[in-house]
């Protein structure tokens, strides 16, 4: 038996060559019998094990529960049992890039040749996973560094956990000494930072994270030993107590010095634009081809198709070109009191009967069964004006508590035919689905290759495919659908020009009350929603552009008769989650380089 603790870092490389080269060798002789078992008279012996992994498969799981192990132990660990999230220390941050700089170099010694296409995908995106963290390591290396000036007393309190991690015997006086040393230091950061006007936004946010990091990191070490060390229980209780109350009264001092801006535009919305360099960077790390400028072209454009269909539907309905007339007609259908979760279940069945009889997807039986439904919180509906949905719908609608006005507007934007897009969008084969689906094939990507362009992207497809195929019969639901689909053309215009600083949140605010039709207060909490909650810039824009882009790949497979609806769709959807451009790949079965960056365009600009 080998002993592990022998192994040099370059004979566990050579290890994991030799059972990547099994595992390529494997899942070719495995391909070959499946073809022939798929051949067999017996139709339920299709046993194609490489249609839920790669040989890459074991390379992405070991990297993720290798930086979950660091993670774990070089992180505060909480009194009894478990761990904490927290920013990590220098020594962790050290050693996880020790980790991805191993994982570059199991990858670099990988008989990349011998893999198909689904296998080189995933090697391409866990290299540009592995590379991506070093890159942002490193940057919160060279950060910790440029304002450690600000953080004196950090040492001390990550040199009693060390002690900790492994049970060290401490001198509990000494202990003792060393916090009241490490609150005083922190007094006189205090002091320094009192006198400064502002500090930059991004590094009072780092040093927040750090300051919570610290304090969760003091407690694990505290609780470890008092009461359990009779000297250290002397002691350590009131130092420990001052060191927490000095962290404390630091970091509320760092929260006043924030440069973060609160427009005063009316809107009293927190953003901070991240300006046009930083957007075309985060564009190519997510694998779209465009520029932030290239996606605004996009966006007039498929703005103007819906303006030209809208005008359509509002000739139909009598309005001429009063398009705002129509549209008002068509809120003011909202349901009576109590029926919007009646009016949801219709809708649902809606849309479910019109897949089944276009033959567009086979929706798995329990997936159908077992969507849930909730009612939003007031609180929630504040940045949440419409439904949202994943495991259940969540159903935005008045409670008694909202004045008469804000009443009104939530029932009138959450009307039937605006509603009637989305539902499906929310459920089945939207976000339902992916959730029920992710969990069963491919699952090893859902957590590695994370992306919007595909969680939303894969679900409002569904809404362009099905107006497409006329799920809105009259120009009512064509209207209500197409607000949905000028919302999505909104959000690129309005997110992309927030982030350049050409527009503030209330111009924002504007645009999509005068443009798109919002209720005043929905608009307020879709903008709000999109520059003070946790999602990412281009969290809005993957939307309509994910969309288009699946659309495009339907193009190519579908309408040129390669594949049909349910067998394109049941392929889409058990990839799990991956950026479009390396979908398509595997779907056009692609030969890629190893350091493959984007290329594809999708979209047409004529």
């Amino acid at each position: 038996m080998i002993n592990p603790r022998s192994l040099t870092k370059k004979t566990a490389i050579c290890l994991a060559l030799l059972f990547a080269q099994h595992t390529v060798m494997a899942q070719k002789q495995n391909s070959k019998q499946n073809q022939d078992l798929n051949q067999a008279p017996n139709p339920n012996l299709n046993l194609n094990l490489y249609q839920h992994t790669t040989p890459i498969e074991p390379l992405i799981v070991q990297y993720s529960h290798d930086v979950q192990a660091i993670n774990y132990f070089y992180g505060p660990m909480p009194k009894g049992w478990g761990n904490q999230s927290a920013a990590e220390s220098p020594e962790q941050v050290q050693r996880l890039l020790t980790l991805d700089r191993l994982y570059l170099e199991k990858l670099q010694a990988f008989p990349y040749k011998a893999l198909d296409s689904n296998g080189q995908v995933d090697f391409v995106l866990l290299k540009r996973k592995v590379k991506q963290d070093i890159e942002r390591l490193t940057a919160q290396q060279e950060t910790y560094q440029r304002l450690s000036s600000y953080l004196p007393f950090a040492s001390k309190i990550y040199d009693f956990e060390k002690l900790r991690r492994r049970g060290t015997t401490i001198e509990g006086e000494q202990l003792a000494k060393s916090m009241t040393t490490a609150a005083k230091e922190v007094k006189g950061a205090i002091q320094q930072v009192s006198s400064v006007a502002t500090i930059s936004y991004k590094d009072v946010d780092f040093l927040k994270d750090v300051l919570h990091s610290l304090k969760l990191r003091l407690n694990s070490s505290f609780d470890f030993y008092n009461g359990y060390d009779p000297m250290f229980t002397w002691w350590g209780p009131a130092p420990h107590k001052e060191l927490l109350g000095q962290l404390d009264a630091y970091s509320e001092l760092l929260t006043s010095k924030s440069d973060w801006k609160v427009f005063d535009d009316g809107s009293q919305i927190g953003g901070a634009p991240i300006g046009r360099d930083e957007l075309n960077k985060q564009l190519k790390e997510e694998m779209i081809a465009y520029t932030a400028d290239d996606l605004l072209r996009l966006a007039d454009k498929e703005f103007a198709w819906c303006e030209a269909e809208l005008l359509k539907a509002s000739q139909e309905m009598g309005f001429g070109k009063d398009w705002k007339a129509a549209q008002e007609k068509v809120k003011n259908s909202y349901v009576p009191e109590g029926k919007q979760p009646e009016l949801i279940l219709k809708l649902y069945n809606d849309a479910q009967e019109f897949i089944r009889k276009n033959d567009l997807m086979d929706i798995p039986e329990l997936a159908d069964e077992t969507w849930g439904m909730i009612m939003m919180t007031p609180e929630r509906q504040l940045v949440n004006p419409f439904f949202t949905g994943g495991r259940e719908i969540s159903i935005s609608y008045p409670t008694g508590e909202m004045t008469q006005e804000q009443k009104l507007m939530s029932m009138r934007g959450n009307n039937p035919y605006f509603s009637r897009g989305t539902v499906q969008h929310e459920l089945n084969p939207g976000h339902h689905l992916q959730y029920f689906m992710n969990r069963r094939h491919k699952p090893y990507r859902e957590r590695a290759f994370n992306t919007p362009f595909w969680t939303e992207g894969w679900t409002l497809y569904w809404e362009l495919l099905m107006y497409d195929k006329g799920f809105a019969h009259t120009p009512e639901e064509r209207i209500g659908m197409l607000f949905w689909r000028m919302h999505r053309c909104a959000r690129i215009t309005f997110s992309i020009k927030f982030h350049l600083g050409e527009w503030t949140p209330q111009q924002c605010i504007d645009y999509l009350v005068d443009r798109v039709g919002f209720e005043k207060a929905n608009a307020h909490g879709e903008v709000k929603r999109s520059f003070e909650g946790s999602y990412s810039p281009l969290y809005q824009l993957a939307y309509l552009v994910g969309g288009l882009q699946l659309m495009q790949i339907k193009h190519e497979l579908v309408d040129t008769g390669k594949l049909t609806y349910k067998a394109f769709h049941d392929r889409v959807i058990k990839e799990n989650y991956m950026p479009m451009e390396m979908l398509r790949a595997i779907l056009t079965n692609q030969n890629l380089s190893p350091d493959h960056e984007t290329v594809w365009k999708f979209y047409d600009f004529k």
